[in-house]
């Protein structure tokens, strides 16, 4: 089992680093759809914005609270796996370009997207929000790089009792709403990349998890399916 790389870090350190994190989400995502789409009179931003916002805050408010190792995970962001950092420096375009282009979009007319098809974009967008949220409720190992810790033990109730990476069903969901929230054909296009990126992300993560987590292969052999249930 991997060292707890938790263990002598500053708790109180950590947590004015992600209280930071919260504040500048709040500064720089409206800030940055105000840039590039140059427009208050763009609703769907500023609900998106209050979809991934509002759950976080108040989720990552409670965790300050109870669970301040789970808050030191979550904040730790260089990848112990080398196949892990590749499939990131290849990712970052794409999601770079999926939530640039709806600004681009917006600006210059290229996308009719009606209300309903948005509203339905951010409904998507906010159950894919809440299902990570799930998971991190459920999973308090769930850090966001790929690796284990001294004590964790396998989860397999909540929404791991129906597939074996729900955070990433969570993020798909959130990841392909997105454009339509933002009003964005366009932007599906980029936002598609995230499947096969999430589909190598998974595979090398279970590489890891079977080696170096107890009990991981029984569980892998009792829920059959990875991301999305009776698809794959």
């Amino acid at each position: 089992m991997a060292e707890d790389q938790t263990s002598g870090v500053d708790e109180k350190s950590a947590a004015r680093k992600a209280f930071a994190a919260l504040i500048g989400s709040w500064i720089f995502l409206p800030a940055f759809f105000l840039t590039s789409g140059r427009s208050l009179d763009w609703w769907g931003a500023w609900a998106w914005c209050a979809v991934v916002l509002v759950p976080s805050t108040i989720f990552g408010l409670r965790m300050f609270r109870k669970d301040p190792a789970f808050i030191i995970r979550r904040m730790k962001m260089r990848e112990k796996q080398k196949t892990q950092r590749r499939i990131a420096a290849i990712g970052i375009p794409f999601y770079l370009a999926a939530l640039a282009l709806p600004g681009l979009d917006r600006r210059f007319g290229w996308s009719e997207i009606p209300a309903a098809a948005v509203i339905a974009g951010l409904a998507l967008s906010l159950a894919g929000y809440l299902l990570i949220l799930r998971v991190f409720s459920e999973n308090r190992w769930a850090g966001r790089t790929i690796e284990t810790w001294e004590g964790q033990q396998v989860v397999s109730t909540g929404p791991y009792a129906v597939v074996r990476h729900p955070m990433y069903t969570g993020a798909l969901v959130l990841w392909l709403a997105t454009p339509l929230a933002l009003g964005s054909w366009w932007a599906l296009l980029p936002a598609l990349a995230s499947i096969p990126l999430m589909a190598l992300r998974i595979r090398n993560e279970e590489e890891v998890l079977v080696s170096e987590l107890e009990g991981y292969e029984e569980y892998r052999r009792k829920v059959r399916y990875r991301l999305l249930p009776l698809v794959w």
